[in-house]
């Protein structure tokens, strides 16, 4: 078996070599690669972990995987003193980050990525190893989800998958065909996905551990294809629109870590299913749809899909009883303009909520901002025709005046939050344990959210 060993820079195998130690000190990066005695070390500085946190290991771990996997080793061992020295109680983050650094999404692909390196963490707790490994499991499972090609993953397939998915879990799984969705009149989903070929679909994933627990509704936009409608998108590569359905895919990925540590909580998954696209039978700019609670929305820009089908779920929630709710969502390049790749954005009507959500995703490396909902905003939203325009007319602010159209459809007394993910939903580059194509960004942010308010 060829395998690898992951020591420290100050190991006795390293520092009794003075050329070794002089090699090491003139190394820049978290770690180093050595040939000692004719097998390969990743030598760690720890020195280089800057910040000191839990998602600086996370990253170490899957630069080292990453580099594992490209080097065809099939094992990798350490000690528990090693990832001790890291950090204290790091080794479910460094199992975690290791099995994500080496994820591929190949399945089309007629050359496959090597296999990930198998970890040994010689003294570790087994408890922490097999946390780490479900950790990255949710999260793979987000990545695969918005990988998927678009004509595979469609709103009747994913339904179906979903059910299939979860049916030896502890969680319930409804499916809203289109013809429950007109009983439900949810006529934002109906609206949206009328030009595609494929119906649109609704899921409700419960998982209720513990009933006596406030329930907490989490809502994931699944628009499984972007094309912009009528108002048809521009751009040379297209591609990335398939990942549109990012929201729904961390809330999958929430559930499955939910379900898969039987966490203590009552939590429902809303999910919209439906694909934007432009066809005679596709919605026009200028129509309004009428949702269940009366409200008129006038469709400014068909683009702008995803709160119009985010709208029937937030009513959905209320239905239910939902004293919390998370609504998460690829919804609007301004907050890719306003925070960058690495940062989602929050909004609520509670802000120490939302600062609590930032708290969580500082931990477990989902993070995120809260930002404002200025009220005065508004008035970019009015319509001469409706009650609500889905686009505003103000030119800027494009993330909090979606923030406000969502916070028509939620009532004042639901303690919500609404996360804004478009700008994280993909990598640029392959880096720490993340890979270039998708990221599965909020699966953890939303279970750890979820077990966290049902303490």
């Amino acid at each position: 078996m060829v395998q690898a060993h992951i020591i420290l820079q100050d190991d006795a195998r390293i520092t009794r070599q003075l050329e070794a130690t002089t090699y090491m000190n003139e190394q820049e990066g978290t770690f180093t690669t050595a040939f000692i005695d004719g097998d390969l070390y990743y030598v760690v500085r720890p020195s280089a972990l800057k910040e000191g946190t839990l998602d600086e290991v996370r990253s170490l771990a899957g630069d080292i995987s990453r580099h594992a996997q490209q080097a065809k080793i099939e094992r990798v061992t350490t000690t528990q003193q090693v990832v001790d020295t890291l950090m204290n109680d790091a080794t479910t983050a460094f199992v975690e980050g290791f099995h994500l650094g080496a994820y591929a999404f190949d399945k089309y692909k007629s050359k496959k990525a090597n296999p990930v390196a198998q970890l040994i963490i010689e003294g570790s707790d087994a408890e922490a190893v097999s946390l780490g490994k479900t950790r990255a499991d949710a999260m793979a499972l987000a990545r695969d989800l918005m990988n998927e090609v678009s004509d595979h993953l469609n709103p009747e397939y994913y339904a179906e998958w979903m059910a299939e998915h979860f049916a030896s879990t502890n969680v319930d799984v409804t499916i809203l065909d289109r013809d429950a969705l007109i009983e439900h009149e949810m006529n934002g989903v109906l609206t949206v996905g009328q030009g595609s070929k494929y119906e649109q679909r609704f899921a409700e994933l419960r998982l209720a551990n513990n009933p006596s627990k406030p329930l907490v509704a989490l809502v994931g936009k699944g628009v499984t294809f972007d094309t912009g409608g009528i108002s048809l998108k521009s751009g040379a590569d297209l591609s990335d629109m398939r990942m549109d359905m990012g929201g729904s895919a961390a809330v999958v990925g929430a559930m499955h870590l939910l379900a898969e540590t039987n966490a203590d909580v009552n939590v429902i998954g809303l999910i919209p299913m439906v694909e934007n696209a432009p066809d005679n039978t596709s919605v026009y700019p200028g129509e309004i749809i009428t949702y269940k609670n009366g409200t008129t929305v006038q469709v400014g820009n068909t683009d702008a899909e995803g709160r119009l089908i985010l709208a029937d779920a937030l009513l959905r929630a209320d239905e239910l009883g939902a004293e919390y709710v998370v609504d998460i969502a690829t919804l609007t390049g301004a907050i890719h303009n306003a925070l960058g790749t690495d940062i989602a954005g929050v909004f609520g009507n509670d802000e120490s909520l939302a600062f609590e959500m930032k708290k969580i995703g500082d931990e477990n490396g989902d993070f995120n901002w809260p930002m404002p909902l200025v009220q005065s905003y508004n008035r970019g939203l009015k319509s001469d025709y409706a009650d609500l325009n889905n686009i505003s007319n103000l030119g800027f602010a494009g993330s909090i005046t979606a923030g406000l159209f969502l916070q028509h459809f939620v009532k004042p007394e639901t303690k919500w939050l609404h996360v804004d993910m478009a700008g994280t939903m993909e990598a640029p580059a392959a880096k720490g344990y993340y890979a270039k194509s998708a990221t599965g960004f909020g699966a953890r942010l939303l279970a750890d959210y979820a077990m966290n308010i049902s303490k």
